[in-house]
């Protein structure tokens, strides 16, 4: 991701470098302080949040690169609107997943799975909705389609995430590292960055990768966790099911000799 801002900056005609710098010093600082303070225990909260900046800063550039070419009055060819609403989408839905993710693991949100009564038909017509806003974005773009699509990607990474329990976490989070790279990819489109594409690409493939071998190590289904509920059924609880046994209790003494 370095290379790919090094890239831009170098390639266009910078009007005025004092603001990049300022933000170049600001994050570089936060970053290392962030990294050599975080506890190792503490490390998968870090990168969550580091996957839904990486999300929203997609997301940002995409939304800036549309006002760009709106005020220009220039015709905005489907190739670049198609790009622009993977970015805003892929983007929107990282940045929330990974703040939830992170509130899961911290402490912040309760880490049983919060199950809505209906969610599936809420998912299923939020999805329906967002893929009617960015059909209708391509076709005729504007900031409201845009903004439409925005809004209902950032609540399908609230309702995709939530439902998770705590424990499955870090699979989750390796997903929102890939789509963090994805978003980034889409974003190289936008612009036209090579580099940001191959770094976005990279990212992507290299999250998707570990997500599938985390999951195939913990039994479970890779399309699961891209659907949202991971290890939970529809109308479970914190329960594991229905089937209830008996439960016999023993002294450490009993236990010693039964082990020998």
């Amino acid at each position: 991701m370095l290379l790919a801002v090094l890239a831009t900056v170098i390639s266009n005609n910078i009007a005025s470098w004092e603001w990049i710098l300022v933000g170049v010093i600001i994050g570089s600082g936060i970053g290392a302080y962030s990294a050599r303070k975080v506890q190792m225990t503490s490390m998968p909260q870090l990168v969550a949040i580091f996957n839904g900046l990486g999300g929203a800063t997609s997301a940002v550039v995409a939304a800036g690169e549309l006002i760009r070419l709106i005020d220009l009055d220039e015709l905005i060819p489907q190739d670049v609107s198609v790009t622009i609403m993977a970015s805003v989408i892929v983007g929107g839905a990282t940045l929330t997943g990974s703040l939830i993710a992170y509130g899961k693991l911290q402490g912040v949100v309760p880490t049983r799975p919060l199950l809505l009564p209906i969610r599936n038909v809420i998912n299923i017509f939020l999805l329906l909705s967002m893929i009617a806003s960015a059909a209708w974005f391509v076709i005729d773009p504007s900031i409201s389609t845009f903004l439409a699509a925005a809004i209902i990607a950032v609540a399908l990474g609230i309702l995709i995430v939530i439902p998770i329990g705590g424990a499955d976490m870090p699979v989750v989070i390796a997903l929102l590292n890939s789509y963090s790279g994805i978003a980034g990819a889409a974003t190289g489109f936008v612009l036209g960055n090579n580099i940001l594409i191959i770094a976005g690409s990279l990212v992507g493939a290299s999250g998707l990768i570990l997500t599938r071998i985390m999951t195939k190590a913990m039994n479970r289904s890779l399309m699961n966790v891209m659907l949202g509920g991971f290890g939970v059924e529809d109308g479970a609880t914190d329960t594991v099911g229905d089937d209830e046994r008996p439960v016999t209790s023993i002294l450490p003494e009993d236990a010693a000799m039964m082990l020998g």
